[in-house]
């Protein structure tokens, strides 16, 4: 849950209310039905609109004032019905101070374990391996069974059409319509059996063996090849430097777990993916 001037004021169905209102003591803004608005609230929501690059004027000032006022109406309306006691709110209250929390921690945490620049051009260096030096064009026909996939080689044996068969029977929705073709694509991008079974074959040739993949049975057909074409580093550095924050977060994770004495079901010591800072 991402702290936003609109998660603590949320725009009310008062519209800009002017109700009277005592003035404020020393650390309080105002004073609603004698409760106090701290300062401190109307200073932090200031602050983010500053960030934003939003002037906080006079008429700026008296709109997030109003807010407040209002929020602070419904807020005290809400305990004088008892919202507040029940259950449900009362586990959504616990959840959301939770989640802020632990959002802010993992932002700290980014902050002050940066990823170096260092960090990144080895992970691009290391991306463009992966890539490898050639990339596919390819199409492949997709069936659920050896035997289904053998008998398309039989009629391909016999002058059948690639295409026309990968519409008539591939189970592959992504490139059924598109009589099986998959573009261009590089191995890493393939799972290994299926890129394997591409990198050994000539131009214009298909497998006349079926290759089998958790996705089922397949016959290929290889178009054509390229030399790679990475992208260029400033294209992927972002997302290498996301990665490489969540890797750094799930290790974060790893170690907590090994350090605590965790009790319970017996699956709530499995390791688990890290969530992401917010």
């Amino acid at each position: 849950m991402k702290l936003t001037t609109g998660a603590l004021i949320a725009t009310l169905a008062f519209g800009l209310i002017q109700p009277a209102f005592a003035a404020g003591s020393a650390g309080n803004l105002a004073t609603v039905n004698g409760k106090p608005i701290k300062q401190s609230l109307y200073d932090f929501i200031a602050k983010e609109a500053s960030a934003r690059g939003q002037t906080v004027d006079d008429n700026v000032k008296n709109v997030i004032i109003n807010k407040l006022i209002g929020s602070e109406l419904v807020y005290q309306e809400a305990q004088r019905t008892g919202l507040d006691k029940q259950p449900d709110y009362q586990a959504k209250e616990e959840l959301a101070r939770r989640e802020l929390l632990v959002n802010s921690f993992l932002q700290d945490y980014v902050k002050k374990h940066p990823v170096s620049d260092a960090d990144v051009k080895l992970a691009y260096e290391k991306y463009k391996q992966e890539l490898g030096d050639k990339e596919y064009s390819a199409r492949h026909i997709l069936v659920g069974t050896e035997a289904e996939a053998k008998d398309i080689i039989a009629q391909l044996g016999k002058g059948g059409d690639f295409a026309k068969l990968a519409k008539e029977k591939s189970k592959d929705p992504g490139s059924q319509e598109k009589g099986g073709d998959l573009g261009w694509f590089a191995p890493a991008g393939m799972v290994k059996p299926f890129s394997e079974a591409v990198a050994k074959l000539q131009k214009g040739k298909y497998t006349t063996t079926p290759v089998q993949t958790q996705f089922g049975w397949h016959v290929i057909k290889l178009e054509d090849t390229r030399a790679t074409q990475p992208p260029a580093f400033d294209e992927v550095k972002e997302g290498l430097q996301k990665q490489l924050q969540q890797r750094n977060l799930e290790k974060l994770l790893t170690d907590l777990r090994a350090k605590a004495k965790i009790e319970g079901p017996a699956g709530a010591a499995a390791p688990a993916a890290a969530p992401a800072a917010k």
